[in-house]
């Protein structure tokens, strides 16, 4: 027995010692609602857990435990499950194929294809959950990524490894200006993930908003409203430890996440049936402390960068909301979008005025003298609208008022920007540097 086994290399003693060790299976207690609780096994928060059911294997995520048994949450749809059915675990949470072959690729939430291309099954798999990098070895944000976008090139600049929210109400043009992103942006990658969006917006995404051209050097991974909530909040984890992987070999990724509001839902009904309170408008604490682990892993790190950029969906168009109000704490800048300029037709729909980014050190000091300026000029426009209204304003009153007045079409003209139209950031400077010299 001892020469046999100083012949064999050790994979093939580790893979034969698994294969004779007793398969430890635990049993299905009870079925409520999301939850499915079980008994007889021992797993770590987040661990993977396979149910045998009648009509198939079914993958559960263990969010809780207590004595003797476990709380778990289906990936999978539960029809056929039943009290009593057994239960293997598998000793490893959601694992995700990464590499380079992975561009061009549309996934699930689970990190399976989605878009009949081959299996990745040959790709390197690495654990979803990651650790956020050192603070103190992040280098600080010094290079401006151009996103295509006039407005918020100019406007609201977001630096390479910056983190920005879009936050707006229902219908707005959130996805809209993601998708014009997408295509405008100077990033190597992107990695996309559209979580508890309308099927149906899936292939106009990608077949009208990215193009084949977009597609090319994205990674998208969807998971529609109606998956369960655990594949909703896996799939914005999974996208970034994707863009993470290619963080840190070398890469500088643009994440865009659609939306974060969504991935926070789903938080709320694992939390929910988990058996937490609810607390802020029936958001559970889980909520508030899921969304800094999520967020602060995007930014810069020694190897290369993720530039985040999520939508915000904000309740009843309050910017106040407990969800948008969380993320406007952790991020590095916001973008407003409004109803009132979406319904008068300006496209993108930004309030520049309402928006900010807290990252200056990437805009020379002329650009940032003709953002401030321009900044005034829409003040003052704000501030006699409507006296201009009803003929009640006087010229002369205010020069930063008559600039305004005078320049407002060119002004209009230069925030309002067609979908298909892509103006590279130093274009957009120039742009800027000759309107508010006029």
């Amino acid at each position: 027995m001892t020469a046999t086994a100083g012949l064999l290399s050790p994979e093939t003693i580790a893979a034969a010692r698994a294969a004779v060790t007793p398969c430890a299976l635990g049993r299905v207690t009870s079925l409520l609602g999301l939850r499915v609780t079980v008994a007889g096994l021992t797993a770590a928060l987040g661990d993977l857990l396979e149910v045998r059911g009648s009509a198939g294997p079914v993958p559960i995520e263990v969010v809780a435990s207590d004595a003797g048994q476990l709380t778990c949450l289906p990936l999978a749809q539960t029809t056929g499950l039943r009290v009593g059915d057994h239960v293997e675990a598998s000793g490893t949470g959601l694992l995700v194929p990464v590499g380079e072959e992975l561009r061009g690729r549309v996934l699930d939430g689970l990190g399976r294809p989605l878009d009949g291309g081959p299996p990745l099954t040959h790709l390197p798999q690495v654990v979803v959950q990651n650790d956020t990098p050192n603070a103190l070895l992040r280098p600080r944000i010094d290079q401006q990524l151009g996103l295509g976008v006039r407005a918020m090139d100019a406007l609201t600049a977001c630096g390479r490894g910056q983190r920005l929210g879009i936050m707006a109400g229902s219908g707005v043009g959130k996805s809209s200006l993601l998708s014009m992103i997408a295509r405008g942006t100077d990033a190597e990658i992107s990695v996309i993930a559209l979580i508890g969006e309308r099927g149906r917006e899936l292939r106009e995404f990608i077949e009208n908003d990215l193009g084949p051209e977009g597609l090319a050097r994205s990674v998208v991974i969807v998971a529609t409203s109606d998956e369960p909530p655990v594949v909703r909040l896996r799939a914005a984890f999974l996208a970034t430890r994707i863009a993470e992987w290619f963080r840190d070999s070398g890469r500088h990724v643009v994440l865009m996440m659609d939306s974060l509001t969504r991935v926070a839902l789903a938080q709320r009904e694992i939390g929910l049936s988990a058996g937490e309170p609810p607390a802020t408008r029936g958001f559970p604490p889980s909520v508030f402390a899921m969304l800094p682990q999520l967020l602060e892993r995007a930014g810069t790190s020694p190897e290369g960068s993720i530039t985040g950029l999520y939508t915000v969906l904000v309740e009843g168009d309050d910017m106040q909301d407990p969800i948008g109000d969380a993320a406007r704490s952790i991020l590095d800048g916001h973008i407003v979008l409004t109803r009132e300029l979406a319904t008068s037709g300006h496209f993108p729909s930004i309030d520049v005025l309402e928006s900010i980014s807290r990252v200056s050190a990437i805009v020379s000091p002329t650009g940032r003298q003709d953002a401030q300026r321009l900044r005034r000029l829409l003040a003052a426009y704000r501030n006699v609208k409507e006296l201009v209204e009803i003929g009640a304003y006087v010229a002369g009153s205010d020069p930063d008022a008559d600039a305004a007045l005078a320049l407002m079409p060119a002004i209009e003209a230069f925030l309002q920007q067609d979908m298909d139209d892509v103006t590279p950031a130093p274009e957009t400077w120039a742009a800027l540097h000759e309107l508010v010299a006029a």
